[in-house]
C-alpha cells in the first residue's frame, strides 16, 4: 500500500462542538482538558447542548502556522452551531472540512455551520459512498427506519466544495490526513448488521464503506487518530493509519467507537484489549461508544482515559 506523508505538527487542538454527553460542573480542567464554562458575563447563564451526534473543530499548529478543519456536522440543524455561538468560536477560521460518513448524526448541522464559516468552496473531503441513498436501519421486514438523504447540492449550497476520495487525502497542506476507505481486517469488527440500503430497488446490507477518520502527526509523540463512528472498526482504523503513514507510535485514539447496544457489547472487551496493544498515551471514546464501553475502557486504561463531552477542548502538545 502506498504511504502518505503527514507533516509533524507542534500542537493539535480538538474542540468538540457536539457529543452525546455534557457535564457543565465537571471541574477537571488541566493542561490537556478545557471544559466549557457555565458562566457568561459574570452570571451562570449558559449550558452546552449534547445530542446523539458528533462535530469537532480541529486546529493544528506548527511554528506560527495555524490550520483549522471542521470534522463532521453533528445531529440537528442547530445543535453544533448553537454551541459554537455559546463558546464564542470564530468559525470563519475554518479553511477545510472532512466528513466521517454519510449518516445524519454527522451531517445535520451542515447548513448552519456553513453559514457561520461564511465562505464559498471550502474543500470538504468525503468518501463517494457517503451519498448512498436510500439508507435505513432494518428492524424487521415490516419496520425500516430511514436516514435523511445526504445531497451534494445541500453541501454546495452551504459553501462546501465536495472532494470525493476513496484513498487517503492530505488536508491543510499535509497537516491532516483523511484516511479514505478503511479495509476490514479484524475478525471481530463486523459492522452494523441492521444497516441496509437499496441498490436499483434491491435491498442490500450496507457495509458503510464510506466510514473513515482523520489523522495528525504530533511532533515526536506519534499519531492522533480521530474517528466519527468507526463503523469500519476502531482497531481496523488505527491499523490503517499506521499502514498508510508508516508511523507506528500512537499518541491519541479518539472518537466514536460504535460499541453501544446489545449487538456490539460482546466485542467491548476484545476491542479494549486490541487498543491496549497500540499503547496510546490517551484514549478518548466519544459519541456512539456507549456507556458500558466507556466505563470498561476507563477501568482497563485508567491512566490513558480522558472523558470527552460537548464543549470540551483537548490540547495535545508535541515534544521539542
Amino acid at each position: 500500500m502506498a504511504q502518505y506523508t503527514v507533516n509533524e505538527v507542534d500542537k493539535v487542538e480538538i474542540l468538540t462542538l457536539q457529543d452525546n454527553y455534557i457535564e457543565i460542573t465537571a471541574g477537571d480542567n488541566s493542561e490537556i482538558i478545557h471544559r466549557a464554562a457555565a458562566v457568561k458575563e459574570g452570571s451562570i447563564r449558559q449550558s452546552i447542548l449534547a445530542e446523539h451526534g458528533y462535530c469537532a473543530v480541529v486546529k493544528t499548529t506548527t511554528g506560527d502556522r495555524l490550520g483549522t478543519l471542521l470534522f463532521d456536522f453533528g445531529f440537528s440543524e442547530d445543535g453544533a452551531a448553537a454551541n459554537a455561538k455559546s463558546l464564542g468560536l470564530n468559525m470563519k477560521e475554518v479553511v477545510a472540512a472532512a466528513l466521517s460518513h454519510g449518516h445524519s448524526d454527522h451531517t445535520g448541522g451542515v447548513g448552519k455551520l456553513g453559514a457561520m464559516i461564511g465562505k464559498k468552496e471550502v474543500p470538504l473531503a468525503l468518501h463517494p459512498a457517503a451519498f448512498k441513498s436510500p439508507r435505513y436501519i432494518k428492524v424487521s421486514d415490516q419496520l425500516k427506519i430511514y436516514f435523511p438523504k445526504l445531497a451534494r447540492e445541500d453541501l454546495e449550497k452551504a459553501g462546501f466544495k465536495v472532494v470525493e476520495s476513496k484513498t487517503p487525502l492530505p488536508l491543510l497542506d499535509g497537516d491532516i490526513l483523511f484516511l479514505g476507505e478503511i479495509p476490514r481486517r479484524t475478525d471481530f469488527e463486523k459492522g452494523m448488521a441492521v444497516a441496509h440500503f437499496l441498490d436499483n430497488g434491491k435491498e442490500k446490507w450496507d457495509p458503510l464503506e464510506d466510514d473513515t477518520s482523520i489523522v495528525m502527526n504530533l511532533k515526536r509523540k506519534g499519531l492522533v487518530v480521530l474517528s466519527g463512528c468507526a463503523h469500519a472498526g476502531i482497531v481496523n482504523t488505527v491499523r490503517q493509519a499506521i499502514e498508510v503513514t508508516g508511523i507506528d507510535q500512537i499518541h491519541v485514539v479518539m472518537g466514536g467507537f460504535h460499541l453501544s447496544g446489545p449487538a456490539f457489547e460482546p466485542i467491548i472487551g476484545r476491542t479494549t484489549e486490541e487498543l491496549k496493544k497500540f499503547n496510546p498515551a490517551y484514549i478518548v471514546p466519544t459519541h456512539c461508544t456507549g456507556r458500558k464501553a466507556v466505563m470498561h475502557m476507563e477501568k482497563e486504561m485508567p491512566r490513558q482515559f480522558l472523558l470527552n463531552m460537548s464543549g470540551t477542548t483537548l490540547t495535545f502538545t508535541g515534544s521539542s
